[in-house]
């Protein structure tokens, strides 16, 4: 690829890096908050290694030209050319432009309904009392601990509230959904309940659903479904970190 071209992928890169971790929360739907330091870092070397290129000795681009002008005589002889660079190589430049234009969507229900729900992690100790709120806030990971591991079964008869984005469902329900993130996208994980009594919303809205526990299944056991009966949906705004199973939102 041409000098010009390899210089303009290092700065436009690190460009991109930067405008997405220093000036907007756009990095948040591809990797973890705690990463942001990594991938300025990152930007910042992009940028340099490219100012570096650029300003590289004469001697090194001269050099090269001359290769280039050899490998001409040379694959003229033979019949063929391979000193041009391959068109696809130019592609290179899509990602890099979307940084700093076009940020892909973070993931949502068409990831979600593709995915089975993750297992909860088994609790080891016993479950702390419930604290007397009503309705309760909970996570969905903490609703499903509840609703199956829970011998108490203190869940039930408690009106909860959770928070998350509508995925599609078989039948009259659907379901509130959280994708959960390790590292970055590429390792993520879907947390679901299932909702009954109220209609769906559009797909990947977000919501704050008030209900009951669904029976199905003995409760307390891993036979009990992760399911509530909707008394109540609100629309609410997408929180700025999506990708973690957080306390609802209200407003």
């Amino acid at each position: 690829m041409k000098r010009f071209a390899q210089v303009g992928l290092l700065v436009l890169g690190g460009l991109g890096l930067l405008h997405t971790s220093l000036f907007t929360d756009e990095y948040l739907r591809f990797v973890k908050e705690g990463m942001r330091p990594l991938l300025i870092a990152s930007g910042v070397l992009l940028i340099g290694l490219g100012v570096a290129e650029a300003w590289a000795s004469p001697s090194k681009e001269v050099h090269e030209e001359h290769e280039e002008h050899e490998e001409h005589g040379h694959d003229h002889d033979h019949g063929h050319d391979h000193s041009g660079v391959p068109r696809v190589a130019w592609l290179l430049f899509l990602p890099v432009l979307s940084l700093l234009f076009y940020a892909p969507p973070a993931l949502g229900s068409y990831t979600a309904s593709r995915e089975p729900a993750k297992a909860v992690a088994v609790q080891e100790d016993d479950f702390d009392p419930l604290p007397a709120t009503s309705p309760l806030p909970i996570t969905l990971t903490e609703f499903t601990q509840r609703v199956q591991q829970d011998r108490s079964r203190a869940i039930q008869g408690r009106t909860v509230r959770m928070t998350g984005f509508v995925t599609p469902a078989d039948g009259d329900s659907w379901y509130l959904t959280r994708i959960i993130i390790n590292c970055c996208a590429a390792d993520s994980t879907t947390l679901k309940v299932r909702v009954y009594g109220v209609a769906a919303p559009k797909v990947d809205t977000w919501v704050t659903v008030e209900g009951a526990w669904h029976e199905g299944g003995v409760l307390g056991t891993s036979s009990a479904a992760a399911a509530v009966d909707a008394r109540s949906v609100l629309k609410v705004r997408k929180p700025t970190n999506s990708y973690m199973d957080a306390l609802p939102l209200t407003a």
